[in-house]
């Protein structure tokens, strides 16, 4: 295989849309790595497995309980993301989308149900999360649930391509429901990434294709996760202030930074912060795309310059 020739290969994963491609010379090797990888993430971080680790933080009654590497490592991660975009992502909002009706995996949720949603508060905030890295505890306040959803796919993304192109000594992309990691040697012309509003969509969904070398990108958008209550429409992704999906002004926000999980938490940042976040992503220097729902489209930053064709979406 030439460094040239790019397998794809798909699945799915974390309740989303797996895509990997490598220039390696055994592909499969790499997608049996990256299960093996996706698989642990998931035992650790899932909210809707009951012998996920997150559910045990959540049912040990404030308590500090140990656990494994990789679920601290998460925490930690997605308490570093809460810190750098001033709460605007917050693991602590588990709870909240549980009583918008986000309670099980969004494969399984009902579009549409009669029941009106609760009364909603701020979120407990992220500053209640305590990680003993010395002891390999976390505790968290009595009844909060995690929602690493924000980060933890963007962190898996990052460390299965990096693990898979120190493998391999090729050139890997990993992408978990548009969450993108790359890592090792890029094609010439770099990784060709299709920008929409939802992962996996048509060659007619995509509003640009952008060249990626290094580091990662990723989208975020309300509606790609949406569903009704009560005749009213919710999203995953909640405003930590007021315990309500966010009414953005942006559809989409893409963001390419040195990791997945900078521009994951960039572009959920974007969206939460609404009219604020082109300011708010001038100030980190970090390149972005920001669709408006009206069509309106703010580039910021070395945006990449267009690439054509995409890497095949499932």
């Amino acid at each position: 295989m030439t460094s040239e020739t790019i397998a794809v290969r798909h699945g799915r994963a974390l309740g989303t849309e797996v895509t990997l491609a490598t220039t390696a010379v055994d592909p499969e090797a790499c997608w049996r790595l990256l299960s093996t990888e996706l698989a642990a993430i998931d035992l650790a971080c899932s909210r809707f497995r009951p012998d996920s680790e997150v559910r045990a933080l959540q049912g040990a009654g404030g308590r500090a309980l140990v656990v494994s590497p990789g679920c601290a490592e998460a925490i930690e991660v997605a308490l570093e993301v809460a810190q750098r975009t001033g709460g605007l992502v917050d693991p602590t909002v588990g709870e909240l989308l549980v009583r918008l009706g986000y309670d099980r995996d969004f494969d399984a949720l009902a579009a549409d149900c009669d029941e009106p949603v609760p009364a909603c508060a701020p979120a407990i905030g992220w500053w209640s999360v305590e990680v003993n890295r010395r002891a390999g505890t976390v505790r968290v306040p009595p009844g909060v649930l995690l929602d690493l959803g924000a980060t933890a796919k963007a962190l898996a993304a990052d460390r299965a391509a990096a693990r898979l192109a120190r493998r391999s000594g090729a050139g890997v992309l990993v992408s978990l429901g548009g969450d993108v990691a790359v890592a090792g040697e890029p094609p010439a012309s770099g990784w060709p990434i299709g920008i929409a509003w939802i992962s996996g969509a048509p060659a007619s969904e995509v509003r640009q294709c952008v060249a990626l070398r290094h580091g990662g990108l990723a989208s975020s958008s309300g509606p790609a996760r949406a569903w009704r209550r009560a005749g009213q429409t919710q999203h995953h992704i909640v405003d930590p202030r007021t315990g309500h999906s966010v009414a953005s002004r942006w559809r989409l926000a893409s963001v390419v930074a040195p990791s997945c999980v900078e521009a994951n938490a960039w572009a959920t940042a974007a969206i939460v912060a609404s009219s604020e976040a082109p300011e708010r992503l001038e100030a980190t220097g970090l390149a972005a795309r920001l669709e408006a729902f009206d069509g309106t489209v703010v580039h910021l930053g070395a945006w990449p310059v267009p690439s054509q064709p995409a890497v095949p979406g499932p």
